[in-house]
């Protein structure tokens, strides 16, 4: 299992109807995830600052791969480009994989 974090920015006046996307998110979004093996994702917020966290049961490649190919994906990201910033990996067509520099198991 391998761990993935990510962040974004929230528009400006956008973080309450992004919090309400994301309590309604489309089930065939989290179908999606499940496919990629991604567990526990979990998103954080201050003040429009984003985090994102998941886990990866195949591997981050594996859930970048499964993302990049779906349409499902391409329609959420377009779903959300008017209340997020997201800049994405060219190579992995996802979200830039952070550094983690401190694990405690």
């Amino acid at each position: 299992m391998e761990r993935y974090a990510w962040k974004a920015t929230v528009r400006e006046g956008m973080l309450e109807e992004y919090c309400r996307r994301h309590a309604q998110i489309w089930p065939e979004m989290t179908q999606v995830l499940n496919e990629a093996g991604i567990h526990n994702y979990t998103i954080w917020t201050v003040g429009n600052e984003l985090f994102g966290y998941y886990e990866c049961d195949r591997g981050a490649d594996f859930a970048a791969r499964v993302q990049a190919q779906s349409a499902v994906v391409d329609r959420w990201n377009q779903f959300m480009k008017d209340v997020m910033v997201m800049e994405m990996d060219p190579q992995t067509g996802a979200q830039p994989k952070l550094t983690q520099v401190f694990f405690h198991p």
